[in-house]
């Protein structure tokens, strides 16, 4: 029984991490269905039973890549014992993350061009705002960051980071882009500390 109930998880998995290769490798729109369903070694009805058509695929792709830049960043936050040092290493591992093509080409470029700029930033918003918030919520109890209202500086910091991550993307060279945006982002964030 157990294997039944997780065998509809693996199928969406197959599908997710196939679409997520393909996506990365030649883009959204130079990939068909088919070439999803047979790198997934599923059928067509799998995929359609599981998504409603390929741009709810993308949705779900979109949502992964998304969790994962999170946990990355939080995780990159944990290896620090300093608050402040935490907060510029999530920002760093975010940045670092921009650097990589599937990340440029499905997160940056193909998501806001094929679910909409609205949908894409509520995407964008639920993973990366709460722990944006609750940083700044930390940074401002322990008087590293003046008390200010929380929620309007939160999305003012995504909407950074957001444009931080569209130049890397969009840059002839991403790394010289990474390094710049990284020092930019820096000097912005030290604006904010007491």
């Amino acid at each position: 029984m157990k294997s039944k109930v997780r065998q509809p998880e693996a199928t969406r998995a197959a599908l997710v991490g196939a679409a997520r290769e393909l996506f990365a490798e030649r883009g959204y729109g130079g990939v068909g269905t088919e070439e999803i369903v047979q790198r997934a070694g599923v059928t067509r009805g799998a995929l359609y039973h599981h998504f409603a058509d390929k741009e709810d695929l993308m949705r779900a792709v979109l949502h992964d890549l998304s969790r994962e830049l999170a946990e990355t960043s939080a995780a990159a936050a944990l290896q620090e014992t300093d608050q402040w040092q935490q907060i510029l290493a999530a920002v760093s591992a975010f940045l670092d993350a921009c650097t990589d093509p599937a990340i440029q080409r499905i997160m940056m470029t193909d998501a806001p061009s094929v679910l909409g700029w609205d949908e894409w930033r509520e995407i964008d918003t639920q993973y990366g705002l709460g722990l944006i918030k609750a940083s700044l919520e930390q940074a401002m109890e322990t008087g590293l960051v003046a008390r200010q209202p929380v929620e309007p500086l939160a999305h003012l910091v995504v909407g950074a980071l957001d444009e931080a991550a569209m130049y890397i993307a969009r840059a002839p060279k991403p790394e010289v882009a990474r390094r710049e945006m990284g020092e930019s982002v820096e000097r912005m964030f030290a604006g904010l500390r007491v």
